[in-house]
This record gives C-alpha cells, sequence and structure tokens, in this order.
C-alpha cells in the first residue's frame, strides 16, 4: 500500500463501514460490525463459525430459545413462520449439540416439502457431521406441530424438551453417534440464516492480507436478534508483531428497510461525527442519546468518520426493496451534507458471475459484472467510478494475490477520499471564513 501523507491533525483518524461504512486517513480510519444479544445464543463461537462454514457465508439471527418461549408448536411457530431459511440446535443432557437446516420456510401449509439442501448435523468432536436427506423422501412436513426432519426427527416432541426418533429412512442416523441415544433436551434454538454482504468478511479479509495468514478477527455472522447490535471498531497492524496502521476500520449495525429497524439515520449522524465509542449497542427503536458531557463539545477530528462505505451483493442487487432504496437516498444526502464521499463495495463478484468464479481476473472483462456496477450506481446515486468490486476470503485456507488486488485497492480509494475529506477540513481550519 502507498504510504500516506501526514494528516493536517497529527491525532489518528477513523472511518466507518457496514450497512454503511467509514475511514479516516493518517488519523486512524475506520470502518464495521453486527452483534445482537436481546436473546442469550447457547451455541460457543467456536461452533457458529463451523455451522456457517458449512453454510457458506452467512449470518445467523437467534429466533427462538425453547427454555424462554416455551417447549411447544405454537411458540416455535409465532418466532418462526415466514422467517426463510432455518438452522435448529439443539443440546441434551449428554453434552451432545445436533440438530438440522431446512432452506424453505416454515408457514403452516400443511404439505409435504422438498428441499434438496435439507440436512442434519451433529458435533462428533470438533467437527459438525452432515446427513444429507436420502433419496426418494419429503424434506419435512409443513405442518401446525414441532419441527420436524423427514418426518423422522421430531425436535420438541409433545410439547417436551425431548427428541423423537421414528425411525424413518428419510435420513440415515445412527442416534448413538448423533446425539449418544439421549433424548432429553436442555435447550433448542431456532436461528434465521441469512447470506451477508460480506462486510465483516472484508474487515477479515484486510487483516488478513496484512497478517500473511487467514485471520477471523470480526464475526462474519451473528446470533441473536436485530434490535440491538454494536458499533465496533478494528484497528489492522503491520504483521502480527507490527505497528498499527494509520487507519481504523468500522462497522455499525446494518440497514434493513422495515421501519423502527436497523440502523436510524440519526444514528448515523451520531457515529459521524464522532459521538458514539466502540461496542455501543444501539437500539433502532430508541435513537442514540450521546454523553452529555460529550456532547457539550465538539468531537475531535480523529473521533469523526472520514469516508462512508455501503456494502452490497452483488447477487441480490436487483431484490432491493425501494424501502431500502429510499432509506439509502437518505441516508446519502445526511452524509453529503457533512462533506464526507461515499464508495460502494461490490461483493461476492465471484458468485454472480460463473466466468469470474472460474477465474477472478476475468472480472476486469465481464460484461455482467461491468452491468451490475452500473446498476448499482442508479440505483444508489453514486458515480460508477464510486462502485468497487471485490471478492472478499470466506472458506478460503491461503491469500491469492488476484483478490488482495481487489481487496487493496478497494482500501487504497477508502484512504484516498479519506485524504481528500481531511485536506478540505484542514483548508477550511487555516482559511476560517
Amino acid at each position: 500500500m502507498a504510504e500516506q501523507r501526514e494528516p493536517v491533525d497529527t491525532k489518528p483518524g477513523e472511518a466507518s463501514m457496514g450497512g454503511s461504512h467509514t475511514t479516516n486517513r493518517m488519523h486512524k480510519r475506520q470502518v464495521r460490525d453486527d452483534t445482537t444479544n436481546s436473546l442469550t445464543s447457547d451455541l460457543t463461537e467456536e461452533k457458529r463459525k463451523q455451522l456457517c462454514a458449512l453454510l457458506g457465508n452467512v449470518e445467523l439471527t437467534l429466533l427462538y430459545k425453547a427454555s424462554v418461549h416455551g417447549y411447544n408448536a405454537s411458540a416455535f411457530h409465532q418466532r418462526c413462520d415466514r422467517q426463510g431459511p432455518t438452522l435448529l440446535v439443539a443440546y441434551n443432557r449428554s453434552g451432545y449439540i445436533f440438530g438440522g437446516y431446512t432452506s424453505v420456510e416454515y408457514a403452516q401449509s400443511g404439505r409435504q416439502i422438498t428441499d434438496e439442501d435439507i440436512f442434519l448435523f451433529s458435533f462428533q468432536g470438533k467437527i459438525p457431521v452432515c446427513i444429507k436427506i436420502n433419496s426418494g423422501y419429503n424434506a419435512r412436513l409443513d405442518d401446525a406441530g414441532v419441527p420436524n426432519f423427514g418426518q423422522q426427527l421430531y425436535f420438541c416432541y409433545n410439547n417436551q424438551p425431548v427428541v423423537l426418533n421414528q425411525g424413518v429412512s428419510a435420513f440415515t442416523v445412527n442416534a448413538a453417534t448423533m446425539y449418544g441415544n439421549d433424548t432429553q433436551m436442555t435447550e433448542c434454538e431456532v436461528y434465521k440464516v441469512e447470506q451477508s454482504a460480506g462486510k465483516s468478511s472484508f474487515f477479515n479479509s484486510i487483516n488478513s492480507i496484512f497478517m500473511g495468514r487467514m485471520t477471523s478477527k470480526a464475526m462474519s455472522g451473528s446470533a441473536g436478534t436485530s434490535l440491538t447490535t454494536q458499533f465496533r471498531t478494528y484497528p489492522v497492524k503491520d504483521g502480527r508483531e507490527g505497528k498499527p496502521l494509520p487507519f481504523v476500520l468500522c462497522d455499525t449495525m446494518g440497514l434493513e428497510e422495515q421501519s423502527g429497524a436497523g440502523l436510524d439515520i440519526e444514528d448515523i449522524s451520531s457515529i459521524l461525527q464522532g459521538h458514539v465509542l466502540d461496542r455501543y449497542k444501539f437500539n433502532p427503536t430508541a435513537p442514540f442519546q450521546p454523553d452529555e458531557q460529550k456532547a457539550s463539545r465538539p468531537a475531535s477530528l480523529q473521533e469523526k468518520i472520514h469516508c462512508v462505505v455501503y456494502v452490497i451483493d452483488a447477487t441480490k442487487i436487483s431484490l432491493m426493496s425501494d424501502k431500502l432504496e429510499e432509506k439509502l437516498a437518505a441516508i446519502r444526502r445526511k452524509v453529503n451534507s457533512l462533506g464526507i464521499a461515499q464508495i460502494v463495495l461490490m461483493t461476492k463478484v465471484d458468485e454472480a458471475c460463473p466466468l469470474v468464479e472460474e477465474d477472478l481476473q476475468s472480472l476486469y472483462v465481464s460484461s455482467y459484472i461491468k452491468t451490475k456496477v452500473q446498476e448499482v450506481s442508479s440505483r444508489l446515486g453514486v458515480p460508477v467510478s464510486c462502485v468497487l468490486p471485490v471478492k472478499n476470503y470466506s472458506q478460503e485456507l491461503e491469500l491469492e494475490l488476484n483478490c488482495d488486488v481487489l481487496l487493496l485497492t478497494a482500501l487504497q480509494q477508502m484512504l484516498n477520499f479519506s485524504d481528500d475529506y481531511l485536506d478540505d477540513v484542514g483548508h477550511m481550519e487555516s482559511n476560517p471564513i
């Protein structure tokens, strides 16, 4: 990376990123992360990561916890119906962790469901072992009863904390190895499974490049409800024993189209102006209230955000709702009013285009990716030059040069825009009106 020149203010600056992100120059620059804890998950971080690895680059949101909501069908359906793909995780007295995934949402339709992606899993040792459905069997019955897999394995059976294995052959299950023949559950949790746009993976990817190995500093998924999430700052070091680099990546709560959900515009204003501290938990129903003592003085330049970055999944651009576009437009107007530059990272370019998946260098000649860049530019109202295609590291075990080039090009542009912001602010301070 090119060395940044000295900033106007010698204090480190900041930048933030996420549903929206940001950056600073030789100040530090910051960018962002999601976390939610209205419900406390029993799933350890290590096992959560392993399950996410099975499902790809996903986020897990805790919808239902039987010990809290009840071991009964009505409580399960009230929390889990029409939530899209879900992952059920059960725990028993013998210490086994097991469950299943279905890509078809629960809807109490009364129909037999076909789902080629459905599977059961069990942690046997440290590694989750998957069991796919046998050919010719329905995935489950979508009725008003408790969750079932293949009408064979039932969880919370008879509205009790137990598992029932009916011995049907939809799945080849060995009860002894899957759950130790212990049918008494101590907990049952159901998570909503969502494909991640890749913001947390971007932080991890940048950190991996500078560390020279794969790292997982930021959570690439989240567990809990979407009502409370954190603002996070991620410094990056030049190697394991190296000094902190002159930027900080910040992560904020994600954007959602529903009213009363996702990051509020006023919260974004507080972040941009440097009033929000690391690990502050947002609540979409109650805007951020800055500390009175801190609010009484202007934030220093190093506390403010110097570049805002939006992360968008290239495979989901065409599915963006009008409501989300309107919310993004309102946020862009707010950011523009503060004179802060904005960039869009278009992630998952390899998943969007088979040509690029085969050879990442094909990105530069892919007419499909070019069309997607133009679509993002049009829908978000940003110049084409500010839409940067990238591929994050997600399941790779080794760094790859072509991937590094895209990621570092995006980072360099973020830092360039941060420099421009600091130059502009410095000029205004030395030449007040």
